[in-house]
């Protein structure tokens, strides 16, 4: 059997864990705020780089800077910014033919000394592709070499030894983060484009879900004449299932009658098989066109506090409805 390495429990005890919890954040979170004042015209020449680039942008780094390149690479493609991340180990073996004179090389090495790195950047360069080094070290060979140097440093890592990458990785996400949102910006980047690129996420539903792409139509859609008994509408309502049933006048929307219609009706106490719909319909109901947000549509409905809704044309034409459930099912709500 293993010899049991005994636990040190002063040091891992509660209060000793949230401390150095705490001073973890502290450190990182200065190392974060500390940047602020470095950023210069260096910073503004790495975004006209990229902006004027007519190729692609590539991100590479070796270890933890390596991970942190990927993320920067990953942020700058989802918010318009094509970009990919290549490891410069393989570079050297063959995967240098990615990178074409037309792109920009960012290139992450807290130290800015990473050998791997520097066997590429010179080849780079002289391919005439432009280069962004992200580095701790402003006098480092990677950052004399490059054509725009972002200084990342930090005073120490959180790291108790001061050896592992935290701090310094933590503050290069950041300015990474920063040259990404500054190109968002800068390209005019909204929240249409964003969907766009996270088609399957949640702001995507929200966004590029249109009325049409959830409301019931054609014989799903409750609906009488203008001319329908009372009992008539109740087994539209019954047959549909959607809650509520659509009065239309030669296609066109006259009216609209609900569940919640229908209970306070019954509290009335009025003789219902002498009744006619045309009697009891709410008028001029809210209506929404095929072609709005779904979003838009839910908003609406909250705002009123009306859980169905009938769409309509540009001539008031009865097209479709959808209720609450719909937009749960569609994930908008």
């Amino acid at each position: 059997m293993s010899p049991t390495v005994p636990r040190n429990t002063a040091a891992t005890a509660p209060g000793n864990a949230l401390a150095t919890a705490r001073r973890v954040l502290s450190i990182e979170s200065a190392a974060v705020a500390a940047l602020t004042s470095r950023l210069g015209a260096d910073f503004e020449r790495a975004v006209t780089l990229i902006l004027e680039a007519k190729g692609r942008v590539i991100v590479s780094g070796v270890g933890k800077s390596g991970h942190i390149a990927r993320k920067i690479a990953a942020t700058m493609s989802s918010t318009g910014t094509p970009a990919y991340f290549v490891h410069p180990g393989e570079a050297a073996h063959g995967d240098l033919g990615m990178i074409q004179p037309d792109d920009v090389l960012i290139a992450l090495s807290n130290s800015g000394t990473a050998e791997e790195l520097l066997i590429i950047v010179p080849l780079v360069k002289r391919m005439g592709a432009g280069l962004i080094a992200i580095t701790g070290k402003p006098q480092s060979p990677l950052a004399q070499l490059a054509d725009a140097h972002l200084d990342a440093g930090v005073e120490e890592e959180a790291c108790p030894l001061n050896l592992a990458p935290t701090a310094s990785t933590t503050a290069a996400l950041a300015m990474g983060d920063a040259l990404a949102v500054a190109l968002l910006e800068a390209r005019g980047f909204g929240p249409d484009d964003f969907a766009r690129s996270h088609p399957g996420g949640a702001l995507g539903r929200r966004l590029l879900t249109h009325v049409r792409d959830i409301m019931r139509t054609d014989a799903a859609v409750p609906s009488v004449p203008l001319t329908a008994s009372f009992s008539e509408a109740l087994l539209e309502m019954s047959r549909k299932g959607l809650g509520m049933t659509a009065i239309v006048d030669n296609g066109r929307v006259a009216g609209i009658f609900t569940d919640g219609d229908l209970r306070r009706l019954l509290e009335r106490k009025i003789n219902i098989p002498d009744l006619m719909i045309a009697d009891v319909m709410h008028r001029n109901p809210r209506s929404i066109g095929p072609d709005a947000l779904a979003v838009e549509a839910a908003e609406m409905m909250d705002r009123h506090r009306i859980s169905q809704v009938l769409v309509v044309d540009a001539e008031q034409h009865l097209v479709g409805a959808f209720n609450t459930l719909d937009l749960m099912n569609a994930k908008v709500i």
